[in-house]
């Protein structure tokens, strides 16, 4: 799946936590395809930092940053 579409899965899995008619069972398993979820996420989160990181050079402070146009 992509970034945008598991956002919007971890803000379905929300909304149907917050609801009062779910049940313990499905609770539980959406509890644990959120976190399934979010750690999937971080980790992309953490890979296109890494990227970024890398185009900018070894010391992002003295990067030459222009805006876009």
């Amino acid at each position: 799946m992509s970034f945008e579409t598991d956002i919007s899965r971890i803000e379905e899995i929300t909304q149907k936590l917050n609801a009062s008619d779910t049940s313990l069972e499905e609770s539980i398993a959406l509890f644990e395809e959120g976190m399934r979820l979010a750690k999937a996420l971080e980790k992309a989160l953490a890979e296109a930092k890494r990227s970024v990181e890398i185009v900018l050079g070894d010391d992002p402070r003295e990067a030459e940053i222009t805006p876009l146009q």
